[in-house]
């Protein structure tokens, strides 16, 4: 790691300063061997993975591969990668070791189970896969083989989660009791190029922003249970108000409108809204966990840090409480530098496949307990992860 890349990373991520990054040389970190990764998919998110995989030690980007070539090409250019590859050649290449699917989710589950009949760990972008018999085959497949999945959002893993997380362990809150988690917005036509495929059969906002709540729920309060829930759809057109499509309209083939409540395994409830409906800002928390001895403020779930408010029983006003983790202004790619750790060391990675899939079911299960009108009763379960360390990833 060259010098300009070390300074840049202690200067994004102060809590490093005692990190000796210089004593690192080119094949190992720590006494451990990197993991090379070959990263599939060059769209707008794989701007992110490639500016902060090269920030974790363990990690090596060595190739990347789109059906663009010219896209793959750019983006090797911008982040130093050493080689552009077809998918075929970058899935047959036998030094890439974990493969980065960052491809459209129509593809998710294909891409990964390739990478993984090709004997590679894969760690994919969030959804683990649009269809859950899909979503079983792979992590199956994985397991058979002895590889790990892995699947976004790493966002839990920055401050902001971790320290509520930390918070609600420690029984500054008491007992956890229950949630609310928001996600209300007037829908992306009005700022996104490409709209149309968010209001698409099987996209919607749970299948867009779902992944960061329930996945911040489960790192807070573990596995879901049941669902209950109920839809609607306010417009069955929508005018895109963004460039190049100004003015084209939009046939809206899912709900806009998903609210329901979720009974966890350890006893919470916890009532959930995501809209595409919502004009204006509103007033709501993202995200607010209630106890027997107290109310935390969560951050938004979409980031790595934000704020984080506490008002116990004793007290009158709202308590701003410091970080007492790193990777506040981390992006993708820690999710990736644990799974990394994960597989040099023999340990359970913390953004796992179990999670995508628990997730994933639990995003279906709204849909279903609203289309059938009863509980869904959630069918997989995963282990709450293990919290991150305070000093940061290390093994």
């Amino acid at each position: 790691m060259g010098d300009k890349i070390i300074n840049e990373f202690k200067h994004e991520h102060p809590c490093y300063g005692s990190f000796d990054l210089s004593r690192i040389d080119d094949g190992e970190v720590h006494g451990m061997k990197r993991v090379k990764i070959g990263l599939i998919g060059c769209g707008n998110i794989s701007g992110q993975y490639l500016k902060y995989c090269r920030q974790f030690d363990i990690l090596e980007v060595v190739a990347c591969s789109d059906l663009d070539m010219s896209k793959a090409k750019a983006r090797a250019e911008e982040y130093g990668v050493p080689r552009v590859l077809t998918v075929e050649q970058l899935l047959a290449d036998p030094e890439i070791e974990l493969v980065v699917n960052l491809t459209v989710p129509a593809v998710h589950a294909e891409v990964s189970m390739r990478a993984i009949e090709h004997g590679k760990h894969v760690y994919v972008e969030k959804p683990l896969s649009v269809d859950l018999a899909e979503g079983q085959q792979l992590l199956q497949m994985a397991a058979e083989r002895g590889l790990l999945v892995g699947c976004a959002p790493d966002t839990v893993l920055g401050a902001g989660l971790q320290t509520c997380r930390k918070l609600i362990d420690e029984g500054k809150i008491g007992e956890p009791v229950s949630a609310v988690a928001f996600m209300l917005s007037r829908g992306p036509e009005g700022w996104h190029p490409d709209p149309e495929f968010f209001y698409k059969r099987g996209a919607g906002p749970m299948f867009d922003m779902g992944p960061y709540y329930l996945t911040a729920l489960v790192q807070l309060f573990g596995p879901m249970a049941s669902i209950s829930a109920m839809t609607k759809s306010a417009l069955a057109e929508r005018v895109i108000g963004s460039e190049p499509k100004r003015g084209q309209r939009i046939k809206v083939e899912t709900p806009t409108y998903v609210a329901g409540n979720i009974a966890f395994h350890n006893g919470a409830i916890a009532t959930m809204i995501t809209s595409f409906d919502t004009f204006g800002r509103h007033h709501l928390p993202n995200i607010e966990i209630y106890g027997t001895e107290g109310t935390i403020r969560v951050p938004d779930p979409n980031i790595f840090g934000g704020d984080i408010f506490l008002n116990r029983h004793d007290q009158n006003e709202w308590e701003r409480v410091a970080y007492t983790h790193p990777y506040a202004d981390s992006g993708r790619g820690l999710g990736v530098a644990d799974m990394a750790y994960a597989i040099r060391n023999g340990r359970a990675h913390r953004a796992s496949g179990d999670i995508g899939y628990h997730v994933l079911e639990a995003m279906h299960g709204f849909h279903i307990a609203a289309d059938q009108q009863k509980h869904y009763m959630m069918q997989s379960r995963c282990e709450r992860p293990q919290a991150m360390p305070v000093e940061g990833l290390r093994e």
